[in-house]
C-alpha cells in the first residue's frame, strides 16, 4: 500500500510535467507543421475573441485545437521513434508514418469544419 503511495510523490510529478513542457518546446522549435498548426490556433482564439463566441463555441474550439496540435507532437514521437529503431526504408515504417500523419489530417480537416461551422454564420 505504501509503495503505491510513493508513485505518487510531488517531485515525480513535476518531473514529468518538465518532460511533457520539454516536449511541447520540442514541438515549437524543430516542427514547423507544429509551429504552423500553433499560429492557426491562436488565429482561431483571437477570432473567438472578436465574435465573441459562446461557451458552447469555446468549448468545441479548445477541444478541437487540441486535439490538432496532441495528434501532430504524437505524429512526431512517432516518426522519431521508426527513425531511431529503423533508420532505413522498411514497408511497416512507411505504413506506420503514414497512418501517423493521417491522423493529423483527419484531425486538422475535422477541426476546420468546426471552426467553419462557429465562424460561418458571424461572417455573414
Amino acid at each position: 500500500m505504501l509503495s503505491h503511495l510513493n508513485n505518487h510523490h510531488p517531485k515525480k510529478h513535476a518531473i514529468s510535467f518538465k518532460h511533457a513542457f520539454a516536449g511541447i518546446m520540442e514541438g515549437l522549435r524543430d516542427e514547423p507543421r507544429f509551429q504552423l498548426q500553433l499560429i492557426a490556433s491562436f488565429l482561431a482564439v483571437f477570432a473567438g475573441i472578436f465574435f465573441r463566441i459562446t461557451t458552447s463555441e469555446w468549448l468545441a474550439l479548445i477541444l478541437v485545437i487540441s486535439f490538432v496540435l496532441t495528434t501532430e507532437l504524437i505524429n512526431t514521437s512517432i516518426e522519431n521513434t521508426i527513425d531511431l529503431v529503423s533508420p532505413d526504408f522498411h514497408p511497416l515504417s512507411k505504413a506506420a508514418k503514414d497512418c501517423a500523419a493521417g491522423a493529423v489530417l483527419v484531425a486538422a480537416v475535422s477541426s476546420l469544419a468546426v471552426g467553419l461551422i462557429i465562424f460561418i454564420h458571424h461572417l455573414t
